[in-house]
This record gives C-alpha cells, structure tokens and sequence, in this order.
C-alpha cells in the first residue's frame, strides 16, 4: 500500500510511541508485506528468524522488537508489539470505510458494462468497457476490472484477506487495505471468492477463465490464460504462471509457484511447488509418470509378500 502523502521516520515513531534508529527525516511511503515490499516501505518483523530477511529485503524501514544494527540507508522503528503496530498504520492510512449504500463513492465504470439488480459495489471501484456483472455479485473497495470480464452470481471479489495473529487472547486479524486486480477478459464464475491483498495486489491475469465456487486467497498472483475447474482452492501467495490448468477440487498451500503451462488433475493437493509443462496428481501432487510407477510397484506388493 503506497501512502498518499509520505512522511517521515521521526513522524511514524511518534505516531506509535516508539524509539526509531535512523535519520529522522528518511522518508516513509508505502506500507507492506515481506514478499512484495519495495523501496520505500515499511515492513513488520516479529521473530529473530525473520530479522535478516526483513532487514535485507527491499524495505527501507523495519518495524521490529529488537534494536539491532541498522542496515545502510535504512531506518528502524523499535516497537514491542510490531504486529499491532504495523496494523496501527495500515488502520490509519487506509481506515475502515463502512458501506451505506449499494455504491460506494468514487465508483467508474466503462462503456457498454452491464451491472445487474443486487450487485453490491464498495469504494473507489475500477470497471472496464463491456464487462457483464451479475446478481448478487460483491465487489470490494479498491477492486480495478479490465475491459470484457465477467462475474456470475453471488461471487465475491475483494473479500478481506484470511490473515491472523495468535495471541494469548485469540486471534487478531491484520487489518486488510489491498485489492483485488482483475485483467481483460476474464471470467469468474458463481459463487466465487477472491480476497484483496493485505497490503498489496491480488492479480487475476488477462484471459484466465475460472469456473463456479472456487477460491483464491490473498496476495495470490495468477498468469494469463489460466483455466480453474470447479471448488479449486488456492491459499495465498502463491504465485501461479501463465496457461496453467487445474481441475476440479485441486488445493493449493500458500508460498509456493506452479509453472508456466502446469496441468494440475482433480482433488490433487499441491504442497510444493511445480515445475512447468508437465501433468501432476495425487496427495501430494507428484508428476504423472513418477506417480504411475509408484503404483504399478504397489500393484506388485501382494505377490512379492506371497513369495517371501
């Protein structure tokens, strides 16, 4: 999440009451997660195992609970509670808007679009030329639609990103200010949901096609001309190239990629990520032929058992 306005080191320490290390006039812009944070950026550390990829990342600031060496052009705001600081900012520059009517403000919508009776749009909404958008449809703030897509019923684009906290008194949500980005020519089928990034994008590519009650968590990036079957779920950020085919119930763990041109059978459970132009399936999703000698050799076990 970029900032509308920048501000300063010394500025962001004040605001959440913490020692910062640095120039106190190093400028701050944007808000976000490790995995897409550039320069600029504040990114939140919590956990010695993640302090060296935090500070070397491309974040120029670090929220973290410990003061430690300062990289180079870099600044440090030292907190206890780096979660809920980090939550702080992203609550302050991008604050709850509730929704008190069926548009919200600032909507744009291109020509020859047509949005059907109970489609529910939020704020500071994106539509193309010739899109189709239809009953019962929910499209969350920030969401940008290219030209040509389409939304069939009661399918949710924008919802809040499935991310939390354990604490000693339950689980605390990160508060959610990314969108959802959709590209030319796409469709996405009844009953759907796609979550808004946390803190950044979650793309659908030009041309992908996805059918009816399937699910695609946050900051999930998905290629062009993709083709999802029915009740796909797919974690987030997980990043999957261009032309890649998954069929029917496949399931997909966060942080992994799944190569350009991939086809994925159905029920597989991707816990790894794959290598393009090759077909997959099975628990784990192993590459066809590795999985069809597997059981041929398990076809053999009775005999084998029988002349021992």
């Amino acid at each position: 999440m970029k900032l509308k306005q920048a501000i300063t080191l010394e500025k962001a320490a004040e605001l959440l009451g913490c020692k910062y290390v640095g120039d106190a006039n190093h400028i701050i812009t944007g808000l976000n997660e490790i995995h897409v944070v550039e320069e600029g950026d504040v990114v939140f550390v919590d956990h010695p195992k993640y302090y060296d990829k935090a500070l070397n990342s491309n974040a120029t600031t670090i929220l973290i609970d410990k003061e430690v060496d300062c990289p180079e052009g870099k600044g440090l705001l030292v907190s206890e509670t780096p979660f809920d600081d980090f939550n702080f900012l992203t609550r302050q520059f991008s604050p709850f808007r509730p929704w008190v009517n069926q548009v919200g403000e600032n909507l744009k919508v291109g020509e020859n679009t047509i949005i059907h009776p109970n489609v529910t749009i939020g704020h500071d909404v994106s539509i193309g030329d010739n899109c189709m958008i239809h009953s019962g449809a929910v499209i969350g703030d920030n969401t940008i639609m290219g030209n040509n897509v389409i939304v069939q019923a009661n399918t949710v684009i924008g919802s809040q990103a499935f991310y939390y906290k354990a604490k000693p008194s339950g689980r605390e949500r990160m508060h959610t200010c990314g969108r959802v980005v959709l590209q030319d020519d796409v469709e996405i089928g009844a009953m759907c949901t796609i979550d808004a990034g946390v803190t950044g994008n979650t793309y659908i590519g030009e041309g992908t096609k996805i059918d009816n009650m399937v699910h695609i968590g946050h900051d999930t990036t998905v290629g062009k001309n993709c083709l999802f079957a029915a009740q796909v779920g797919i974690a987030g950020c997980v990043i999957i190239e261009d032309d890649v085919t998954l069929w029917g119930q496949v399931g997909v763990t966060s942080g992994v990629t799944i190569g350009h041109k991939a086809v994925v059978s159905g029920c597989a459970g991707v816990s790894k990520s794959l290598e393009g132009g090759k077909l997959y399936f099975g628990i784990p999703a192993e590459e066809a032929r590795t999985k069809y000698k597997e059981l041929a050799a398990i076809r053999k076990l009775p005999k084998i058992i029988e002349n021992l």
